[in-house]
Order: C-alpha cells, then sequence, then structure tokens
C-alpha cells in the first residue's frame, strides 16, 4: 500500500493496473471509419459558424471535406496552417463551448459534429507520418527572442521560423510547453503528447532553445532587447493567489494545485505520488476540476470542490464539471474559506463560510460547515508577475497584465507579447496559439520594412 503518513496523505493507494487504467487517454480516437461517418455529418457551411467561433478561424468546413475524401494528411495542413498546436487543441478545448456550441446540427439535433475528435483524428494521422508540411523561407538575416516557450511562444516561434527569421526561445523550466506539459491533466495528453508536438513544431529549423532561462532572473528584456531585432514576451501567469489564511504556508498538507499538478505531470511512477484520503480543492476553474479528478485517479476516497459562487459561475464548463462528477468528486457551491483547522502541524479539515448572491453582491449569510481533509488543493487563479519588465523599457500593464493592441504590440518599441500574461487573455491554449500567430505576423511585417 505504500508509506502511510498520520495525516492521511499517502503514496501507492493503488494497484500498479488501476493506474494505467485510471490514467489513459479520457478521449478514445475516433477509427478511420468512425471519422468517415462523423465527416459526413457535416453540412459544410458557407461561412460556417463553427470557423467562426474558433479563435485561430481554422477552416473546418474544409478540414473535415478532407477527411471524408480520406485526405487526413491534407486535413492536418489546413488545421495546422492555422493553429500550429492543433493536436494538443484537439485535446484540451473546450469545443463545447467553441466551434460544436456553433455547429448548426448543435443547434438543430443538439448533438454536434465531433469537431475535437475529426481533428485529433487528423493531426494524429500526420505525426504518425512523421512527415513536416511546413518549411522554412530563406534566412532574413533577422533575430528575434521569445520569452516563454508554452502555447504563446512556440507558436509565434513556428510562424517566425517559417518566414525566414532566426529564433531563441529562453524557457525557464528544463522543458517546453508550459501549461500543455505542466499544468494540463494526465489523462487528456497521454504518451508523452505535448514532447512530441514540441519536437514537429521545432523541426522546420531555425528555432534555438534555451532552457533553465527566467525572465527576472537570469533573462533581462532590456538586453534581449540590444541584442535582437526583436522580442516577444509569453510568459503566461507564474503567481498564485493566496487564501490568505492562517497556517496556508505551515500546515502540512496545504497544496498549491498548479504545483500539485505539475508534479503529477512530470512524476515517472505515480504511485509514488502522495494524495490525502479526504481532498479538498477550493476553486471553480479547469485547475480545480483538473486537481480534483486526478486525486480521485490518484485514490482519494473522497474528493470535493468547494466554490464560493454557483455552479452556473464556475470557469470550468458545464462538460468539465459533469467530468468531475461522474468521476465520484463532490461539488459545492455558496461556500468560502474561513478558517485552517490544524492539528500538530498538518491540517486536517477546513471551516467555510456559506455565502449568498445579495443586490447582484457575494455575502456572507451566517452560517458555516466543516469538512474533514488531510489535503487542501488551492486552485483559486493564477496572476501575472511583472519581474524583469521594469527599467527605462518597462512595458505599461493594464487590469495587472501587459498592454497589448490588436497586433500585439507593447508600448516598448520592438517588443511584442501574448497569452495569459496580457489584458484580456483568456487561460485557453488556442487563444494563446493566436495570439503567438498574430505577432509573429506583426514582428515580421515590422522586420520586413
Amino acid at each position: 500500500m505504500g508509506s502511510v503518513r498520520a495525516d492521511g496523505i499517502q503514496t501507492g493507494r493503488l494497484a500498479p493496473t488501476d493506474y494505467e487504467a485510471n490514467f489513459s487517454d479520457i478521449h478514445a480516437p475516433l477509427s478511420s471509419h468512425e471519422a468517415f461517418v462523423e465527416a459526413e455529418r457535416c453540412y459544410f457551411c458557407h461561412d460556417a459558424p463553427c470557423q467562426t467561433a474558433c479563435p485561430t478561424s481554422i477552416d473546418i468546413p474544409l478540414f473535415i471535406r478532407e477527411i471524408a475524401t480520406g485526405n487526413n494528411l491534407g486535413a492536418a495542413e489546413t488545421i495546422l496552417s492555422a493553429n500550429i498546436l492543433g493536436g494538443m487543441c484537439a485535446r484540451v478545448c473546450p469545443t463545447e463551448t467553441l466551434c460544436e456550441e456553433a455547429c448548426v446540427r448543435e443547434h438543430a439535433e443538439g448533438k454536434p459534429v465531433k469537431i475535437g475528435l475529426l481533428q485529433r483524428h487528423a493531426t494524429d494521422a500526420l505525426m504518425e507520418s512523421g512527415k513536416q508540411p511546413f518549411t522554412r523561407a530563406a534566412s532574413t538575416g533577422k533575430k528575434v527572442a521569445v520569452i516563454g516557450g508554452g502555447p504563446a511562444g512556440l507558436s509565434c516561434a513556428h510562424k517566425l521560423a517559417e518566414h525566414g527569421h532566426a529564433v531563441t526561445i529562453f524557457e525557464s523550466k528544463n522543458k517546453l510547453g508550459g501549461l500543455n506539459e505542466y499544468g494540463i491533466a494526465a489523462y487528456k495528453t497521454t504518451h508523452d503528447f505535448a514532447q512530441r508536438e514540441v519536437d514537429f513544431i521545432l523541426a522546420i529549423g531555425g528555432i534555438e532553445v534555451k532552457t533553465g532561462q527566467a525572465l527576472g532572473c537570469n533573462v533581462e528584456i532590456g538586453a534581449l532587447r540590444q541584442g535582437f531585432d526583436a522580442v516577444f514576451v509569453g510568459t503566461g501567469l507564474s503567481g498564485v493567489n493566496k487564501l490568505g489564511l492562517e497556517g496556508e504556508g505551515t500546515l502540512s498538507g496545504v497544496v498549491d494545485a498548479v504545483k500539485y499538478i505539475a508534479q503529477l505531470r512530470q512524476a515517472k511512477d505515480l504511485s509514488s505520488l502522495p494524495v490525502g484520503r479526504n481532498v479538498v480543492v477550493i476553486g471553480g476553474g479547469m485547475t480545480a476540476i483538473d486537481a480534483a479528478v486526478q486525486s480521485k485517479k490518484l485514490g482519494a476516497e473522497n474528493v470535493t470542490i468547494v466554490y464560493r459562487r454557483g455552479q452556473s459561475d464556475m470557469k470550468a464548463s458545464a462538460y468539465e464539471q459533469q467530468v468531475a462528477q461522474t468521476h465520484g468528486v463532490t461539488i459545492r457551491t455558496f461556500a468560502q474559506p474561513a478558517a485552517l483547522i490544524g492539528e500538530n502541524g498538518k491540517v486536517t479539515g477546513v471551516r467555510f463560510d456559506e455565502t449568498d448572491m445579495k443586490n447582484g453582491k457575494l455575502v456572507t449569510t451566517g452560517s458555516a460547515y466543516t469538512l474533514t481533509a488531510d489535503m487542501v488543493l488551492t486552485a483559486i487563479g493564477q496572476i501575472f508577475v511583472p519581474d524583469g519588465l521594469g527599467g527605462a523599457d518597462a512595458l505599461a500593464l493594464e487590469a495587472g497584465r501587459i498592454k497589448v493592441d490588436a497586433e500585439r504590440r507593447t508600448s516598448a518599441k520592438g517588443i511584442w507579447a501574448g497569452g495569459d500574461c496580457i489584458a484580456g487573455g483568456e487561460d485557453l491554449t488556442v487563444a494563446a496559439v493566436e495570439d503567438g500567430k498574430q505577432a509573429a505576423l506583426s514582428i515580421h511585417q515590422a522586420l520586413s520594412m
């Protein structure tokens, strides 16, 4: 059973075969026949609403028609030309609130074309073929620094390389991929897909990678601006919100959900990852859902998500909430954490104040309850940390993030930004990819003058 701690946190709660089954692909890929049948359901709409709903404007009717005619590789090229991380987006995008929600069949029948699975079918076929449909243009002699190797940075780097510019990616961690590698539930991206996609992107050539390079630590934006013709900032959100409760930093068992998911994603042996018997997850977004479901899959007996507002206000989609509930996770709403309860330096529970909406404001009702917990995962939002943006070339901020225009240009000449670190960032892989792409096109235009 593994090592047992007095606080109930334990490794090896399950048999080895259970871990493999629990963390297998949550969505089985379509077979060739299933893909053909599903593709035939598409109406191939003119001015297709699904395409309009896609942040990267993938020509969805075209790629589905290509699948229907047996041209999977052509379909993949159509997808990746608009969204170079189309394989990952097919796995993690909330298609139920984007392209599939806009599908004509969804409105007519309540059963949209399975666009996400069709997109995966095509991009997987290309990845498995080993073919590279993109080539780098002749060198322009221009150099661009990309700070951050997540979806925005990778998208920007690939598009710049495609136009012949030399790109250097500066990444703080030891792997590229950002949240695709460190922050997404393991059952959504199996078989090391994030790194295989990174390798595919880098295969275009002209992209140098420097890991262990953190902005504000050993990388300064001013110095990069002097050494490169342009700079793109795609650092994401490196900070997390705190509960602000006594014991948050001292009680054993109170864990940042983002870090916990990153540990899980990098674990070579899932049985070595400790998990509580009674886990409470505080938050209402995708991180909360992913942390809760994975805790259950690691063998936690009771997992409860607690959110301060109503279930319809949760940032996690209704589909993802359903995924949590079908995996045995309890979702409790209208309650906010009031105190962490501990004993002998270990968390034993959380007291919650019940809340309600009065005149559009969240208020406490005066009632409270306590949940037993030997592990508390906090997932109440990530924040932008502006380290390394100071000095003479300081970038203007808006609502605590980097201010950009429609072309993702910042207030400083020669510096662009995109992804979650910019004002209005949507915390979606597909939105970050579009930011990187649009910034690269703007940079290319500026360097071509």
